[in-house]
């Protein structure tokens, strides 16, 4: 066993059925926002009488079944989702109070949970094993749901739970949750360093695996400037709904944005595929590129998705049981892969050759970082290339 793991599917929904989870979705959304309201209540209260006691999911659990008891409304609904509405609450509360703790960051923090409108939520809808089930190829939920699915690959085993959400397009989705097999590959005898970047996404110690940057944002930018000033032309004013063109804007807008999400993970995935395929292990540099969004490189920088391809990196590691070890980005740009040299000033980015003032080694500036992600992992390559010896071990890292 390797954890879980998510398998997304398409959902063909009839017109009955999505009424059915539009009024099931407007349910647990009024259990969100009452959750919100109780919260804030009892801060209030417990800041003005200077209590610490919080709305801990007990009161939350509750509430909901006092609501449901007096709301015939609410219990038309079943309890599966709206339970799971609470248990999200409470994590996502949980998260944000222990950010506020630990004193991080704003731009690090996860935000207080807050109201969910009806024109700007997006539906999401939680099942555990007792709120659906499938059969004949069909997803049945609770309170008499039945949607098909678009089979596009098989389930590798039995799912413990399915989230059914609605994109912005309108495109219904299930995400189910099994227990994940790794799928193991044979030993290729090589190792990798991945350095991020935003000339190019990625630049390894093979230049046969680097990632040049797509740009496929940058293609679409044409047509994405011309929904967004169509959006502006329509746009409504406060307090009032959006005129059939604003919404046709709208929709144009949000499809041109999907497809390039799709490309960019797309592209991430089969890049991830040939890496994981090659190489017996992979030191990759642990890069948040939150930081960036407040640069004159955002625009580029969201558009190479660093994230998205570090995140479908690690997943097929895990996947088919490759060795993925994430190296924390301090100094290596400073460092010398060659005699562990560090410069005293930090290079500029306009500067992309490294010159080591110790031993005198000049390479490029992200091959050499990549080569350090290799020294820091304990991944020490007999060649240049990222090769090592046939037969000799795999060195651990200290």
């Amino acid at each position: 066993m390797a954890g879980h793991a998510r398998y997304t599917y398409r959902l063909r929904v009839s017109s009955a059925a999505g009424a059915l989870l539009a009024d099931e979705w407007g349910r647990c959304r009024w259990v969100w926002n009452e959750c919100v309201a109780k919260s804030r209540v009892v801060y209030l209260r417990n800041r003005a009488s200077g209590e610490k006691a919080t709305c801990g999911p007990a009161q939350l659990d509750r509430m909901l079944t006092e609501a449901r008891a007096r709301t015939p409304w609410l219990r038309e609904g079943s309890s599966v989702p709206q339970q799971q509405v609470v248990r999200s609450f409470g994590r996502s509360r949980a998260k944000a109070q222990q950010d506020i703790a630990e004193r991080l960051p704003l731009a690090r923090r996860a935000g207080m949970p807050t109201w969910k409108t009806r024109r700007e939520a997006l539906a999401t809808l939680n099942y555990t094993r007792r709120g659906f089930r499938l059969k004949d190829g069909r997803l049945h939920l609770a309170g008499g749901i039945v949607v098909s699915v678009v089979w596009s690959r098989e389930l590798p085993g039995e799912p413990s739970s399915v989230r059914v959400y609605q994109n912005s397009l309108g495109h219904w989705y299930a995400s189910f949750v099994v227990a994940a097999q790794v799928q193991p590959l044979p030993a290729t005898g090589r190792v990798l360093g991945v350095d991020w970047g935003v000339k190019e996404t990625a630049t390894t110690t093979s230049d046969a695996h680097d990632l040049p940057h797509p740009a496929h944002g940058g293609k679409a930018k044409g047509k994405l400037t011309r929904y967004d000033r169509m959006m502006a032309r329509r746009r409504p004013k406060k307090g009032t709904a959006g005129s059939r063109g604003y919404r046709a804007a709208k929709r144009l807008r949000a499809k041109a944005y999907k497809k390039v999400a799709r490309q960019r993970a797309d592209t991430g995935r089969k890049w991830a595929k040939r890496v994981v395929r090659d190489h017996d292990a992979v030191a990759v540099e642990d890069f948040r590129p939150r930081f960036l969004a407040r640069t004159n490189m955002a625009r580029k920088a969201a558009d190479a998705a660093i994230g998205a391809t570090k995140a479908a990196l690690i997943e097929m590691g895990r996947k088919h049981g490759r060795d993925i070890r994430l190296v924390h980005p301090a100094y290596t740009t400073m460092d010398c892969a060659r005699c562990g040299a560090r410069a005293k000033h930090a290079l500029p980015l306009g500067v992309r050759t490294y010159t080591c003032t110790a031993c005198g080694t000049v390479s490029p500036r992200d091959k050499n970082s990549a080569h350090v992600m290799l020294a820091r992992a304990g991944l020490n390559p007999a060649g240049a290339d990222g090769t090592r010896p046939p037969g000799a071990p795999l060195q651990e890292a200290a």
